[in-house]
């Protein structure tokens, strides 16, 4: 039986803020039947302190597509070309746009460049601006033109190959749009109220200070142009996200029997794999010799959010550390967490 003892839990959030660089974190953890559940903060954070959820929108926007999938709306082999008519993809010479799916997008095996990591041959990436303090928009149509300048990394859905590009979500945001016939912030902010994550919003307003801003190291980042312009960048609470993650989970946009499928993993980046719209957080044995790190599904942010199911534990966690420049001690706090339960 999971007894989640809060005084070890809150410890272990207070001891996250003495790590270099983290200010402030938030964590949440409950058990698959909600019978147990606590909240932790410590630094710059409260319990229901709002954040930038950073690539956590990634498991939002994946979740909208699957239940227009799940209704017979959309399938995964639909095409992008029936929603997007630009030439996106130029891999050897060869035009692959109008190859990629709705499946590849999901599972990032799309082989498009990405417009926020990747360099064009003249300069930088986005990603080392933000990092640098560049604050700019990086609406949709500004995103389609950057990737049609730089190069593709392989055809789609080529053999076992799989690359985290930020610009196939960009791209679910107009198959959503053209499928609903509403803004995709708009859709994103109804399924919010539908789900009662009532401090949850996609931040649409660049004066909007009502959050913790991010720290790049010692300095807070108001990156407000950027994530004003994406239309898909949210703000929440670790409770909030809680509510979101037991929603996918219970088969609220997918149905739950058929969640199983969705783990179709390949490498990204260690120590992460992708499926089908979800990440997996693994740590092999060795590198944990003492105690098993188990397997966590669900998603991560750049600035050390996470929100992920512990399959082996029946627990959700979700929250964040708020720092981008050392996302690895949200993961750190989150092992701790787990080997903190007992069973």
């Amino acid at each position: 039986m999971i007894n989640l003892e809060k005084a070890k839990l809150n410890k272990i959030v207070k001891a996250s803020t003495n790590k270099k660089y983290i200010h402030g974190a938030v964590f949440n953890v409950s058990t698959g039947d909600g019978k147990q559940s606590w909240c932790g903060a410590s630094g710059d954070m409260s319990e229901d302190s709002s954040f930038y959820i950073a690539s956590i929108n990634k498991l939002v926007v994946s979740s909208v597509i699957l239940k227009l999938i799940s209704e017979g709306r959309l399938s995964f082999g639909d095409k992008l070309a029936r929603f997007v008519h630009e030439r996106l993809h130029i891999y050897g010479g060869k035009d692959y746009s109008d190859s990629i799916t709705i499946m590849h997008l999901l599972s990032h095996t799309s082989g498009l460049p990405c417009y926020l990591a990747d360099k064009t041959e003249a300069g930088s990436s986005v990603l080392e601006e933000l990092e640098a303090g560049i604050d700019s928009s990086w609406p949709v149509d500004k995103v389609i033109e950057r990737v049609k300048s730089m190069k593709a990394w392989f055809p789609p859905g080529e053999g076992d190959k799989a690359r985290y590009i930020d610009t196939n979500h960009q791209l679910l945001n107009l198959v959503i749009e053209n499928i609903t016939g509403a803004p995709i912030e708009a859709v994103l902010n109804k399924m919010f109220a539908e789900l009662g994550m009532d401090r949850t919003y996609v931040c649409t307003d660049p004066n909007d200070d009502s959050y913790v801003f991010p720290y790049y190291k010692g300095e807070r980042r108001n990156i407000s142009k950027f994530i004003t312009s994406t239309q898909n960048d949210i703000i929440s609470t670790a409770q909030d996200q809680m509510k979101f993650l037991k929603a996918f989970f219970d088969g609220y946009f997918y149905p739950k029997e058929k969640l199983i499928e969705l783990e179709k993993w390949r490498n990204i980046f260690f120590p992460f794999k992708y499926g089908i719209g979800i990440q997996k957080f693994y740590m092999p044995r060795y590198l944990s010799p003492f105690k098993a790190v188990p397997d966590m599904i669900g998603h991560c942010g750049s600035t050390g959010s996470v929100s992920f199911y512990v399959p082996d534990m029946d627990i959700y966690i979700t929250g964040t550390t708020n720092q981008q420049a050392s996302p690895s001690a949200a993961f750190q706090t989150i092992i701790r967490i787990a080997h903190a339960i007992d069973r």
